[in-house]
């Protein structure tokens, strides 16, 4: 079982797609990755050399992955709070902070629903 960059590569999948299990790599990176190695797309992972788990280590150091990715992200997202932006009090009030409509959508940001009991209505005494 290949492990790069802290994650253990599924053994069973292609390495184009199991190389997007390590944060911060997608398809069209991992695809760029590959090319630079000299590794095939096609090839499953549990049949990769050690030789070449040692290019893809080396081809990964020019790029930003997992620790490092989500720590660069969470310092940004703190600089925007400290600095009281607009984006920074949308993060810190957990709402969408790209644009996007809050009125009917953005349940996955603001939470559950939350309904409001209606009016009883009366009884009619004759």
């Amino acid at each position: 079982m290949a492990r790069i960059a802290g994650v253990d590569l599924p053994p069973e999948k292609r390495i184009e797609i199991a190389l997007t299990y390590i944060y911060g790599i997608g398809r069209s990176l991992s695809v760029r990755i590959l090319k630079d190695s000299g590794i095939d797309l096609s090839m499953k992972s549990k049949e990769l050399t050690d030789d070449q788990i040692l290019r893809l280590r080396e081809v990964l150091k020019d790029y930003t992955v997992e620790g490092d990715l989500r720590k660069d992200i969470s310092q940004n997202i703190k600089r925007l709070k400290d600095i009281n932006s607009y984006r920074g009090n949308r993060h810190r009030k957990n709402l969408p902070c790209r644009g996007q409509r809050t009125c009917t959508n953005a349940r996955t940001r603001r939470g559950v629903r939350k309904t409001v009991g209606g009016k009883k209505q009366e009884e009619k005494r004759g």
